[in-house]
């Protein structure tokens, strides 16, 4: 072979040379093949040119080179580093230009044929996911180059084989041409990041195929056709189906839908090879200006998914995959859309095994041209047309026999131009059985669909209702949200308030919330760490974790929100009359699967349990149920009814058990507490004494209650700013995080302005404000006791002109030894005003620590809401009305100071928030602000807490 250094294919815009043409994927047949995953030798160059092809060559000694595995990335490796940005090119903006600092990575794998592989006929070898372009050699031969990073390639390498010694050389580039069709909000990671398969293609084997299997919802028949590349038959026994291939046959079916994800097998039989089908009979369309699937109008309860694991980044393996689709299946996630690219193929058989609706969304985006205003920007130049045609077959080819996929998408924030329109028609001429999606596409003139991102509740409302304006075509269309709900930090609030729009108006069909799991990766110093964590110079912070699961995989609360939101179950009702209503949800089920019960509940407490017959409504039915007489002798206090439902019987996602859905009915109302003021204050040595309690004579700062010591109780108005509070600038909306910094009430001040003992009451007068304004707060604590409890009364009047909410109002105060939380509320995790829809009223009990959620960057986290009562530190705590908890081993200024979950050390002290109220959370990260009636108004506003200590056995434990 010759000794060259050529790289002018990294700058070229083709899609590359050598590669077949694609075709559709699947995971088995009876012809042999071989993974060539595993270890590989690896060196890597500063530049695209740095070393010639000899290592290409048999007989090349790596043997001093390092080793890496595939599927990976070199920079998670050990080799280079991680870069994130959302949408700015980590390099000069210069197409199809690339700097010359390109980190080249040389692969080498030497490997024997097995000893059983067949002599006959040819090979192909296949490469499921390169970043960003990759050049290739077997046994010295070139076999061609390829950009596409998420999309398969493959080669012709039967002549070139040898039973023994035959070395596999890949040279991967990190910049190509390629690299400006793939500024996708994710890490920079070069490498072989997905499969590397030896595929035998016997005499007559299958080459590409196309399962055409509709479904007429008027008759119940399924029209099944397969075309092939290659004569043979196909075989359904359970339908009794043996054809011809290309000819079709219709039969009655159970259709394929993501509730019910009805498949047949089959078998494509061809001279040389026998491939399985698993078939699914679906029709997908434009109905009435709406989509439907088998006839009926869908709603999308999707999540995005980005390819994530914190150890691996985007090389996934099969058992991360299904946990994924377990874990959406599970909280009552209907779809997905691949952003931005097409996932590993097994995810869609996934898909297709446990119902998912998918838009598989092609590996394109070029968000990078706005900052020129879309200059240049490649999908409107004929230069990048082939390529971007080339991304297109690709996905569609590949992806095509899947159930699971109702729309292809031409990509993500690439602007508008001819490149998409030809993709967009070849794509409908190849399969006209999909809708196409484009959320770029203002005018809907290439699409099927009117998508949007991040549109405010009110703007959404108005589209539903037809409001919108608009050219006549996009107004004909449903709407979809392809993203909104951004999920970074705490959050994303105001999901429930979309779904009662999409519930409202049919022509809502539903949405992704962006997105499904936190971009971390694993850092033994810093926990996880995002960008800027490793030293780039152009970078986008946390914004690259804004998921519905930690990196561990773990759910957020958001995610636990999310579940009861979308719940397909809905259970309202008049608890006193003793009557439920139950929803079918469902687009396509009954509720047969489910399993009904209720639970009467008395302060928190069980009291009696049950089932409860329900008919199995058909989708969009629903019915009143009679729930059983108040149990005889149910203790007084506040009472309501708990009705679950549940799956009767296990399933593929889930045990017999799982919760799908649960609503709470009140019964009667909460009992206040109530303390007469019958004790009076005394004076003693420097202290005051009243009931239970001691203050410091001077100042009325509270020092004891029943000897429990109580450290700086006062008023408090802030929490550490969370994602959405500090906001995207571009939404319009008022960034309220950094107007409250403005504004001071990160550093509030606390002026005492007088300390009364009456008759029968403390009352501290005081003025809470920030340096440099004229704003404040006039605050008055009165203390009361009836001799064993104590009440704290707080009053606010705003003084000054408050242009803004507040972040919280409550109180706050240090504990010592309080290392557990028992309290009856809402729970079991976090809640707001506006992330409240997942909180169970009850009785729960946790360590402190466990009470604290681990967002990445870490932010005002783990309230409990509407508190009746809760007990910690040898104290019990009631309040009038009732209040938002938070208990934590930092304060809330260290809380605010950290960058990463390491920086937060315990202390010896808990602070515990006793909130009348907080702002709302929303999604401004990169969403709407809260909406108008979560903010927390400067207004005045009084309330209640009653604390008295508990026994000494509670307080060694609370």
């Amino acid at each position: 072979m010759s000794v060259t250094t050529t790289t002018g294919y990294v700058e070229d815009v083709s899609p590359g040379t050598g590669a077949l043409p694609p075709r559709a994927w699947y995971a088995s047949s009876d012809a042999p093949s071989l993974s060539l995953n595993g270890t590989w030798r690896f060196r890597l160059s500063d530049t695209a040119d740095a070393e010639d092809d000899s290592f290409a060559a048999r007989g090349y000694d790596a043997g001093g080179w390092a080793e890496v595995s595939v599927p990976g990335h070199w920079a998670l490796q050990g080799h280079g580093s991680p870069a994130y940005t959302n949408h700015l090119y980590p390099f000069p903006v210069d197409p199809p230009r690339v700097p010359t600092e390109n980190p080249t990575g040389d692969h080498l794998r030497v490997f024997d044929l097995p000893a059983d592989w067949p002599a006959d006929g040819g090979a192909v070898l296949r490469f499921d996911g390169v970043e960003s372009c990759a050049r290739v050699w077997l046994n010295g031969t070139e076999l061609g180059e390829f950009k596409g990073s998420r999309l398969p390639h493959e080669f012709a390498v039967g002549q070139l084989l040898k039973p023994a010694g035959n070395v596999l050389a890949v040279r991967v580039h990190q910049w190509s041409a390629g690299s400006y069709l793939e500024d996708q909000d994710q890490w920079w990671l070069p490498g072989i990041f997905r499969d590397v398969t030896l595929l035998h293609r016997p005499a007559g084997c299958v080459a590409d195929f196309f399962v055409h299997a509709s479904y007429d919802h008027t008759t119940g028949t399924g029209t099944l056709r397969v075309d092939s590349g290659v004569a043979g038959r196909v075989t359904v026994p359970e339908l009794g189906i043996d054809v011809a291939t290309g000819e079709p046959v219709t039969v009655p079916v159970e259709p394929w839908s993501a509730e019910t994800p009805r498949r047949y097998e089959g078998v494509l039989a061809t001279e040389g090879e026998r491939v399985p089908l698993r078939v699914g009979f679906r029709t997908v369309e434009l109905s009435d200006g709406l989509i439907k699937v088998n006839g009926t109008a869908v709603l999308f309860k999707g999540v995005n998914r980005h390819e994530w694991h914190p150890e691996r980044g985007r090389a996934l393996d099969l058992a991360t995959m299904r946990e994924d689709v377990l874990l959406m299946k599970r909280h009552n996630i209907n779809a997905v859309r691949t952003s931005h690219y097409p996932p590993h193929p097994a995810f869609l058989d996934l898909c297709d095994e446990f119902g998912l609706w998918v838009i598989d969304e092609c590996d394109l985006e070029t968000h990078g041209f706005t900052e020129q205003g879309w200059r240049d920007n490649p999908v409107d130049d004929d230069r990048w047309t082939p390529a971007l045609l080339d991304r297109a077959a690709r996905m569609v080819e590949r992806d095509k026999n899947h159930p699971s996929v109702v729309m292809w998408s031409l990509g993500n924030e690439a602007g508008t131009g001819r490149g998409l329109t030809a993709m967009a028609r070849w794509i409908r001429d190849r399969d006209p059985s999909r809708l196409l999606h484009y959320e770029g596409d203002a005018t809907c003139r290439d699409t099927d669909v009117y998508s949007r991102m991040y549109a405010s509740h009110a703007e959404v409302e108005r589209i539903g209702r037809g409001l919108d304006g608009g050219p006549r075509r996009r107004r004909e269309l449903p709407l979809v949200l392809c993203e909104y709900a951004h999920a970074m930090g705490n959050g994303p609030g105001g999901l429930a308030d979309y779904q009662r729009l999409f519930r409202t108006y049919d022509r809502l069909q539903g949405g992704f919330v962006w997105e499904w799991i936190d971009h971390g990766i694993a850092h033994p110093a810093l926990g996880y760490a995002y960008g800027g964590d490793f030293g780039e110079e152009l970078h986008d912070g946390n914004f690259v974790c804004d998921g519905l699961l930690f990196p561990d995989r773990r759910p957020s609360p958001g995610l636990i929100e999310y579940k009861k939101v979308i719940e397909p179950v809905t259970l309202t009702g008049d608890g006193t009359a003793g009557t439920v209503r139950v929803t079918n949800g469902y687009d396509f089920a009954d509720l047969a699967a489910l399993a009904f019960s209720w639970s009467y509940e008395v302060e928190g407490e069980p009291v009696a349990e049950g089932t409860l017959a329900v008919p199995a409504l058909a989708p969009g039915e629903s019915a009143e149920v009679k729930l059983p007489a108040v149990p005889a002798g149910a203790p007084l206090g506040e009472a309501l009814w708990t009705v679950r439902a549940r799956l009767a019987s296990g399933t593929a996602w889930a045990p017999a058990g799982h919760v799908v859905a649960w609503g709470q009915l009140p019964v009667t109302e909460r009992r206040v507490p109530s303390v007469a003021a019958s004790a009076r204050p005394v004076p003693g040595d420097g202290v005051t004494v009243l009931g239970p309690a001691t203050f410091d004579a001077r100042t009325g700062a509270l020092r004891t209650i029943g000897g429990v010591p109580v450290t700086e109780l006062r008023l408090d108005v802030w929490r550490a700013t969370t994602d959405n509070d500090d906001g995207a600038a571009w939404q319009g909306d008022l960034r309220y995080g950094l107007l409250w910094r403005e504004l001071g009430l990160h550093r509030m001040r606390h002026r005492l302005d007088a300390v009364e003992a009456g008759e029968d009451a403390l009352t501290v007068r005081t003025r809470v404000a920030p340096a440099a304004r004229e704003t404040g707060l006039a605050t008055v604590y009165r203390w009361t006791s009836d001799g064993d409890r104590l009440r704290l009364t707080v009053s606010t009047v705003p003084e000054g002109d408050w242009t803004v909410p507040l972040p919280r109002l409550g109180i706050r105060f240090g504990l010592r030894a309080a290392d557990r939380v028992r309290w009856y509320g809402g729970g079991p995790g976090e809640a707001y005003p506006d992330t409240r829809a997942a909180a169970l009223t009850g009785r729960w009990e946790a360590a402190v620590d466990e009470l604290q959620t681990p967002y990445v960057r870490p932010q005002e986290n783990g309230a409990r809401i509407d508190v009746r009562w809760a007990e910690l530190g040898g104290l019990r705590i009631e309040g009038e009305p009732a209040f938002g908890l938070t208990a934590r081993r930092w304060t809330t200024e260290q809380l605010d100071a950290a960058a990463h979950r390491t920086d937060l050390v315990p202390g010896d002290t808990v602070w515990v928030n006793l909130d009348h109220g907080q702002h709302g959370i929303g999604s401004q990260s990169c969403g709407p602000a809260p909406l108008p009636r979560y903010h927390l108004r400067a207004e005045p506003a009084e309330f209640s807490f009653v604390f008295s200590a508990i026994d000494s056995v509670s307080s060694t434990t609370l």
